[in-house]
């Protein structure tokens, strides 16, 4: 299939499901083993400590390809690639290729997944939250050549824990560029860092990304720690929208447009073709001064999943749908952090949230851990729910009733977890939770 591009960010794919610039309905020639990725997986940690290198080993796909991330060697955006783990019945090996890479026997495929690859510098955290929103599990990297903890690794590891996200292997990479016992005691570094975590006991692999070093051993730690979870197809279905996009070239005629794409996954329940939806909050339109947001309605016209066009979508992997939507309405991720359902069906849209609030005793991310102090009235914070990420006020700073005034309004239910960001030496640093009353 071609790959898929948009006006805005040409280079940056939008999702794994890649979309073509013009709808397709008929099925591939040769049908895929796995059509639909069963798990979302995290890939986070500090800048530089190889993930990018690692979502191109495991899928043979670079994500890093905004021209920014190109320049700076950094993640910016999320970055998706979908990879199938297969065994090789012969010499009982696991890899990603279809051929055994030991014994060049046939595999037989096991399971198939969605890397996020998310961004690792510190400024980039918002992104990163709305990552870990949208995944079932997480990988760790930590690079076996520096001290740890990095302050990024840190802060990656307390957000894992406080997105509720159980499922955690950590990578010890970069092995190829230490000895032994630089290695062993890299290890117990690691070791020591997790003592006092959710995650003492979360196992530790070490591998080489860039040789291609014991990723057979982290596939058999993926199939064995990161279960598919039970999903519930019964509920109302929700999508969690991670990017929106233009798919079509510039200068296209007027009766070959394509309307808007959404890429992210579906949470609950599930979407096929044809199905009516709404999506919240929607666009922004200004009313007697006052900026207000209105629902979107279209209808799904086309899914892709794992690179095909599939009649339905299920919960589980990253997902792009297409839409009658004007292209101009989604370009540039201009919906990115909006839910999708069948309408009416969609939680209530919040332009103001009472949070139930925990705080962290110490700021992570920063050289010097300083106290957290409590909220004040009118500070300025960073919300992330879902994955939508959005600015508030605070109005009252009580610690069980923390009202405040949303820059961007979010769509969420009682009861979601709500992570809070303050601004600390010109960055938003992860200090706490919220739950929304």
């Amino acid at each position: 299939m071609p790959k898929k591009k948009t006006t805005e960010d040409t280079a940056v794919p939008a999702s794994p499901s890649a979309a073509p610039s013009t709808p397709v309905h008929s099925e591939p020639k040769h049908k895929p083993l796995a059509i639909q990725p069963e798990i979302n997986l995290a890939l986070v940690g500090h800048v530089d400590h190889g993930k990018t290198t690692l979502t191109e080993r495991l899928s043979g796909k670079w994500t890093d390809t905004h021209s920014e991330e190109m320049k700076k060697g950094i993640t910016i955006r999320l970055g998706y690639a979908d990879f199938t783990i297969y065994k090789c019945e012969k010499c009982n090996f696991l890899t990603t290729k279809e051929k055994c890479i030991k014994c060049n026997g046939q595999t037989t495929p096991l399971r198939k997944l969605s890397l996020v690859d998310a961004p690792g510098h510190e400024s980039l955290m918002a992104t990163m939250l709305s990552g870990a929103a949208i995944v079932d599990g997480a990988l760790l990297l930590v690079a076996a050549n520096e001290k740890c903890p990095q302050p990024q690794t840190k802060e990656h590891l307390v957000a894992l824990q406080i997105s509720g996200i159980k499922n955690v292997i950590i990578i010890q990479n970069k092995i190829d560029l230490v000895n032994h016992e630089e290695a062993l005691q890299n290890y117990k570094e690691i070791k020591e860092f997790l003592s006092n975590t959710d995650f003492k006991d979360a196992p530790i692999i070490p591998i080489s990304a860039r040789a291609n070093v014991n990723v057979d051993v982290l596939l058999t730690a993926i199939q064995k720690y990161v279960p598919t979870p039970k999903r519930n197809l019964d509920k109302d279905p929700i999508m969690l929208v991670a990017r929106s996009f233009d798919v079509n070239k510039p200068g296209i005629k007027p009766e070959k447009l394509v309307g808007g794409v959404l890429g992210g996954t579906v949470k609950q329940g599930k979407f096929k073709i044809g199905d009516e939806i709404e999506i919240l909050p929607g666009y922004m339109v200004e009313e007697k001064n006052k900026k207000v947001y209105k629902p979107l309605n279209t209808k799904i016209v086309q899914i892709f999943s794992g690179g095909a066009p599939v009649p339905e979508i299920l919960p589980g992997g990253s997902m792009a749908i297409s839409t009658l939507l004007d292209p101009s309405i989604v370009k540039a991720d201009s919906l990115t952090g909006s839910l999708v359902g069948i309408t009416g069906k969609l939680p209530l849209v919040h332009y103001q949230v009472t949070l139930d609030t925990h705080l962290l005793e110490r700021v992570v991310g920063t050289k010097e851990e300083t106290e957290v102090k409590p909220l004040a009235k009118g500070e300025i914070l960073m919300l992330n729910v879902n994955s939508c990420a959005t600015v508030g006020i605070v109005q009252d700073p009580s610690k069980k009733n923390t009202v405040c005034i949303l820059k961007k309004p979010i769509c969420a239910n009682s009861g979601d977890r709500i992570t809070i960001s303050r601004r600390l030496e010109d960055r938003f640093r992860l200090i706490g939770y919220g739950i929304l009353k």
